[in-house]
């Protein structure tokens, strides 16, 4: 019988043993819907032997998740909402790692005129002044804060708008199909509208203002305030997300042709 017991105990250690180390890492909606967490999983699995388990969802949830201690890290896109979480001591430090930019999508007739804008703030006040319909992810991610910063710099407030601005409480998806059923104009990360299917009657009208620029950063949980986070996997995936091998599959990644992120970490 201890001969047994013994073999199980066994059996079961080199099982153990056998298994990938795992993390959480907590993501933007707009990160996954881009497709681009299909091209780089299976290689940092394979690299790394690292199982990341992705919590997708908008900035403001992911930073809540940090700050809770419920991921290991996160990875998100929205400047001073990082700084806030670094300055609470939630986050050991920031790293960017990629770049793209936000567009305004509309209807093809383009009832506004947002093609013929000459910036940002011009758009969204073409829009307003159109009363056109606009969809709003409205859930506090990083796409909603650069939207509402947006309004602000044309000074216009959402808070004041009447029937034809609809703010969703969803994710990039939902939103840009919500968008799509009704023919209205919203503003999306190009990464999510590239990889978007129900596109619908739907164009890209606008983009190229600087104020659209988007980075996404990299930030570990703090192991000082939480002492359960993988902090040695965070750091490995870092090394990793920072690397040749990460720049060289981030820069490749296309649809139609059109490059969806540019790699810009400092190695």
């Amino acid at each position: 019988m201890k001969n047994v017991i013994f073999g199980v105990v066994a059996s079961l250690a080199l099982t153990t043993a056998a298994l990938a180390d795992d993390m959480k890492l907590a993501v933007t909606t707009s990160f996954h819907n881009s497709g681009l967490a299909e091209i780089l999983l299976p290689e940092i699995k394979a690299d790394l032997d690292l199982d990341v388990q992705l919590l997708v969802v908008g900035t403001g949830q992911a930073i809540r998740l940090g700050e809770a201690g419920d991921v290991d890290a996160i990875l998100v896109h929205s400047q001073k909402a990082e700084e806030k979480f670094l300055a609470g001591g939630n986050g050991t430090h920031r790293r960017e790692i990629m770049y793209n930019d936000f567009v305004f999508i509309g209807p093809s007739a383009d009832s506004a005129g947002v093609k013929g804008a000459e910036n940002a703030a011009q758009a969204l006040q073409s829009i307003a002044q159109a009363h056109a319909s606009f969809v709003s992810r409205g859930d506090d991610s990083g796409t909603h804060k650069k939207e509402l910063s947006l309004w602000k710099a044309a000074d216009l407030d959402p808070a004041g708008f009447d029937g034809w601005y609809r703010a969703v409480g969803a994710g990039m998806g939902a939103a840009l199909n919500t968008a799509s059923g009704m023919e209205a104009y919203i503003m999306a990360d190009r990464a999510s509208w590239l990889n978007f299917g129900n596109k619908g009657g739907l164009e890209l009208l606008f983009a190229g203002d600087p104020v659209l620029f988007n980075q996404y950063a990299y930030l570990p949980v703090n192991p000082e305030k939480h002492a359960h986070v993988k902090n040695d996997l965070a750091l490995k995936l870092e090394a990793w997300l920072t690397s040749d091998r990460a720049k060289e599959l981030i820069n490749a990644y296309k649809i139609g042709g059109e490059t969806l992120f540019v790699f810009n970490a400092k190695q």
